[in-house]
């Protein structure tokens, strides 16, 4: 069991039989009444994101999670398949599973997958990752006062917003939490 007041982002709860992730939380002390714990969570079986509130103080079941470090091969059109590093054992997941994740997978990028009592139940991404530009616009000289952005199709396929400087062929630091462009590597 884990207090609401000790809710933190990434941490793994149990709500009504099901497993969620909070992605977001803020602690209210209203003046008047008692104080409570307003949360976003994000459901790890289907992906729904709810909206909850909590009192302060009350106990949520805090639901353990296995990471194990994997290792991304290929696509074949339906499935992702990764490579456990240690027993080289390999394992497919739809990409229901995934999300957003499929957005930044690259060939050989180590993963970890998300266990729960043996169910895998979704795929965490390094925090950052370095792709490469295959397609945007060229930026026009004198834009750049606005700081403006403009679309970039990254060798995964993502499409991200970036500063009008980035040319193809740059490799750029992308942020997977959020999508967001980071810098030029």
């Amino acid at each position: 069991m884990i207090s609401t007041n000790d809710l933190r982002t990434g941490v793994k709860i149990e709500v009504d039989g099901e497993l969620y992730a909070v992605i977001e939380f803020q602690h209210v002390k209203p003046g008047k009444g008692a104080a409570f714990v307003r949360t976003k969570l994000r459901n790890l079986r289907t992906g729904a994101v709810i909206e909850r509130t909590f009192r302060a103080g009350e106990k949520v079941p805090q639901v353990r999670v296995e990471r194990r470090e994997m290792q991304y091969l290929y696509h074949d059109g339906e499935n992702y398949v990764f490579m456990d590093t240690t027993s080289f054992e390999q394992l497919s997941l739809p990409r229901e599973k995934l999300e957003d994740a499929a957005r930044f997978l690259k060939d050989d990028m180590t993963v970890y997958v998300l266990l729960h009592e043996g169910e895998t139940i979704g795929v965490e991404l390094p925090n950052f990752v370095e792709l490469k530009v295959v397609q945007t616009e060229p930026g026009v000289r004198g834009d750049t006062a606005t700081g403006g952005s403009k679309p970039a199709v990254l060798e995964t396929g993502a499409v991200v917003q970036v500063p009008l400087f980035i040319e193809e062929g740059d490799v750029i630091r992308i942020d997977t939490r959020t999508g967001e462009y980071i810098e030029r590597v």
